[in-house]
């Protein structure tokens, strides 16, 4: 995104110019609903992202801007104080505000500041625009007051902003991604102990796509209800292995000990968690050896697996798999919690314009929606610009 609108937009409202900085929405390539298992997940930094215009202002407030809300429902502007009772209204702003709060919780002495924020990833797509915005601002602070966080901890202040002062209670994933993005690289980050390891993901000859379905099926307590069942198991298991904490920790033999007095939902949910934890290790010895086409046998076999087992699919999503199979994509799944978004697609070169052409023209047919398409490439995580 070209950041010279926004520059010129700082500089019109607050009549100075400020320093650019962005950071980016992410993809995860395998490893789903395995964070709060305790397990693995395997994300990248894409090249569409969040960028923001900084500057002190010399006051005891924030004065922020952001052209892109919708201005019809939105307000673009808000400024607000840097106490708890200052809570500004718009909802975009209470990222900034949760930010800056979070940073204050842990010794950051901060003072006023302008702000103008824009950005390209899509909305409600599966790529994480608010920890992108989060990780963002938090970058921007930490290098413009000089607060010495270090990236891991700029991801938990992002992460503790979505609880305290978003409401979403999310995992450490997609805040982590955007700080630590690294070009040509995915990271395997261990949900428990949060170490990470970079593997090289540069597929010359393939193009990573997301397919939106543009739905978004509200199932109200499903997520939840999954969680349980895998803590359920674990509690059995724990009761015969009392080194098990997580379904990372267990195996499908401990699994079968269990059977018999754990229902078969729990058990088949369980079941494909344990699955997961080793497809995705198996897929990162796969992108050390290049074997893209292998990698995306994995993939197909997750969405398999989501379908199936944990049940998080819906018709639109098994539609596009089923599709991307049909036009010989390496690998294809669904991305994210389930019931609706993205399919992620591992596509060859000279059979992405087939594939997309046919599956757009399909899927408008099947359901009357024409989804949206969004190439993405691997890229570098939060930075100065």
């Amino acid at each position: 995104m070209d950041t010279s609108k926004i520059t010129k937009k700082f500089k019109e409202l607050y009549g100075s110019e400020g320093v650019a900085y962005t950071s980016p929405g992410r993809i995860n390539l395998i490893g789903e609903h395995t964070d709060y298992n305790g397990g693995f997940v395997l994300p990248g930094a894409i090249d569409k992202a969040i960028y923001c215009v900084i500057k002190p202002n010399g006051t005891a407030k924030v004065r922020a801007y952001a052209p892109d809300e919708n201005p019809e429902k939105v307000k673009l502007s808000s400024e607000f104080g840097l106490t708890e009772a200052d809570k500004p209204a718009e909802r975009w702003a209470q990222y900034i505000f949760g930010v800056v709060r979070e940073m204050q919780k842990r010794g950051a002495s901060i003072p006023g500041f302008d702000i103008v924020i824009s950005g390209d990833v899509p909305l409600g797509a599966g790529m994480s625009s608010s920890a992108a915005l989060e990780s963002c601002v938090g970058f921007a602070l930490n290098d413009t007051f000089s607060l010495g966080f270090d990236r891991m901890q700029l991801a938990l202040i992002g992460q503790a902003t979505e609880h305290n002062y978003v409401g979403v209670k999310c995992g450490i994933m997609d805040q982590f991604a955007s700080c630590f993005g690294k070009e040509g690289s995915l990271i395997r980050l261990d949900c428990r102990s949060l170490e990470y390891e970079y593997f090289p993901f540069d597929p010359k000859g393939y193009r990573l796509v997301l397919i939106n379905t543009c739905v978004a099926h509200m199932l109200g307590g499903e997520y939840n209800e999954r969680r349980e069942s895998c803590e359920r198991v674990v509690a059995e298991i724990a009761k015969l292995h009392p080194e098990v904490k997580f379904l990372r920790d267990a195996n499908r033999e401990m699994l079968d000990e269990v059977a018999a007095k754990v229902t078969s939902l729990d058990y088949i949910r369980a079941e494909f968690v344990i699955e997961e934890i080793a497809r995705l290790l198996a897929t990162c010895e796969l992108l050390k050896k290049g074997d893209y086409e292998a990698a995306g046998r994995k993939m197909y076999e997750t969405h398999t697996g989501l379908s199936l087992k944990y049940t998080v699919s819906c018709p639109e999503l098994d539609f596009l798999n089923e599709k991307a199979k049909q036009y010989g994509v390496a690998g294809s799944r669904v991305m994210g919690g389930g019931f609706g978004g993205c399919t992620i697609n591992l596509v060859k070169d000279e059979l992405y314009d087939n594939f997309i052409k046919n599956t757009v023209a399909a899927y408008e047919k099947q359901f009357g929606i024409s989804p949206k398409v969004y190439d993405v490439v691997i890229k570098d995580g939060a930075r100065k610009l």
